[in-house]
């Protein structure tokens, strides 16, 4: 009997053993199929899609983002008497930077032109897609304005999900339902938490422990302390801040995101101007990569499909245009003119590609770091940095992107947690008791984030990140011609206005 035991207990320990592995299986099954759908939501048909909204709303428009860029930049900063809303026009744009100005402008861009990728010529489809995505901001912008809902008490709701039942008609709701929900799932479990406290906790740790040399037991896995105190404080700043809602954090927005980008973009100018020697070239290699004349990979068609695919994919993804974000912001702007607004929230895209992914872009190329094999990510902008302010210590560059990485990260969870309560206060009718649950599970991911690196959580948070889009873009083609004609109708009594 007592001989039997040995070999009972290895049986035991021999099928827990292979249960484990089973589950393991299972989860790489798992996150393998969620990686397929996240392929098929964020392939060339969605992205497709989404340029070609861009496309006919600016012939439409006539051009209205190059025509009228002046006054928009000009009405950023020129808030209109007498409108009603929640926040400033410059208030709403700042918080719609905040969520759309994030890591992937550092990290991002240095993945979409690496040498594994579209190489420099991505920049330049990242430029286009930016150019038509202007028009489609300026659509989502118009729309949030016209069809937004103020109660008596002043507060403002609007975005996609009313644009879509009221503009498009009440027998619609329900794909302002599915708006919603995605928006608030990928608010709570991705773009907004994980993946923004992940890119904190990462450029604090590379930064003051890369050797992990200093580590705590936490979960049954050892963590930098550095993590765990970026987890604390950022829970404590984050907490602060969203629990005043939109005013609390467009005010925050207001300050941190021009002083983010700012300092950003002053650290690139510095280093394009002590390197301008290098610019022409830069732009040589751009347009080149861009139209198949110096390929990177295979033919010349393959690297223009390939630069362009990276490029036009990068854009969409770093200024938003057409996922449906930014009008959740820019409804709760103090205006009466959709137009203005509209006009305002167009500024958004401009800034982000045109201005803060062409700093890092530019960067990169001129100081050759793109077509180092071993270098990934925001490794590849790094090297960039230290090369090309040279008269600078390499740790002092990589404090000035590390400082602008975690300004970076720290509004866009801002800027997310506002997207996400909106679209749980459209989902759940108004209930209040609900935000407020929404907002302390909201502070608890941002808690866990930097613990958090299951690859799946990830995912799921991109697919409902690209299924948003898709009720956005049905509405705007179903509402362009309402879009349209108030847009003339408003430029008409301008002109008349100033005749």
């Amino acid at each position: 009997m007592f001989t039997q035991a040995p070999k009972v207990y290895g049986i035991s320990c021999d099928m827990l053993i292979s249960q484990a592995k089973g589950q393991e299986d299972k989860m790489k099954q798992f996150t393998a199929f969620l990686e397929q759908v996240d392929a098929l939501v964020w392939g060339v048909p969605l992205i497709v899609l989404i340029l070609a909204a861009g496309i006919y709303l600016t012939f439409r428009l006539r051009l209205l983002q190059v025509f009228h860029l002046p006054k928009a930049l000009k009405f950023m900063f020129k808030n209109e008497e007498g409108g009603e809303g929640e926040v400033t026009s410059f208030g709403a744009l700042c918080t719609a930077l905040s969520a759309t100005i994030g890591t992937g402008n550092i990290v991002g861009v240095a993945t979409a032109i690496g040498v594994l990728a579209g190489g420099p010529g991505a920049l330049f489809w990242m430029w286009i897609a930016a150019f038509f995505g202007m028009a489609t901001k300026y659509a989502e912008g118009f729309l949030a304005v016209k069809y937004r809902k103020i109660s008596a008490d002043g507060h403002v709701l609007g975005g996609p999900f009313y644009y879509i039942e009221n503009g498009m008609g009440h027998k619609w709701k329900w794909l302002a339902k599915v708006f919603a929900f995605f928006g608030a799932c990928v608010g709570l479990f991705g773009i907004g938490t994980f993946t923004q406290v992940n890119g904190i906790a990462s450029a604090v740790q590379s930064f003051f422990d890369p050797d992990k040399a200093h580590t705590v037991n936490l979960f049954g896995a050892d963590y930098s302390i550095s993590i765990v105190i970026t987890a604390i404080v950022l829970t404590l700043c984050v907490g602060l801040v969203v629990i005043g809602g939109i005013k609390r954090i467009a005010g925050v927005s207001e300050v941190i995101v021009p002083f983010m980008a700012v300092l950003y973009i002053a650290a690139a100018l510095v280093l394009i101007f002590v390197n301008i020697d290098k610019v022409p070239a830069a732009f040589g290699e751009i347009f080149k990569g861009a139209f198949g004349i110096k390929p990177i990979a295979g033919g010349a068609l393959a690297s223009i499909a390939i630069a362009m695919q990276k490029g036009v994919a990068r854009g969409i993804f770093s200024n938003e245009a057409g996922l449906g974000s930014a009008p959740i912001a820019a409804a709760a702007a103090q205006t009466k003119e959709p137009v203005r607004q509209g006009l305002v929230t167009m500024t958004g895209t401009f800034i982000d590609t045109i201005i803060v992914c062409t700093m890092t872009g530019l960067s990169i190329v001129m100081m050759g770091t793109w077509a180092d094999k071993s270098l990934e990510g925001v490794q590849v902008t790094t090297a960039a940095f230290q090369k090309g302010l040279y008269f600078l210590p390499s740790n002092a560059a990589a404090l000035i992107l590390m400082v602008c990485l975690v300004f970076f990260a720290f509004t866009t969870i801002l800027g997310w947690d506002y997207y996400g309560e909106r679209c749980l206060e459209y989902l759940s009718n108004g209930s209040t008791t609900a935000v407020k649950v929404y907002r302390w599970l909201y502070i608890l991911a941002v808690f866990i984030g930097p613990y958090m690196t299951v690859a799946a959580v990830w995912t799921i948070a991109d697919i409902f990140n690209g299924l948003m889009a898709i009720p956005n873009i049905i509405a705007l083609f179903a509402l362009s011609g309402v879009i349209v004609k108030d847009t003339r109708e408003y430029f008409k009594r301008q002109k008349e206005s100033n005749m």
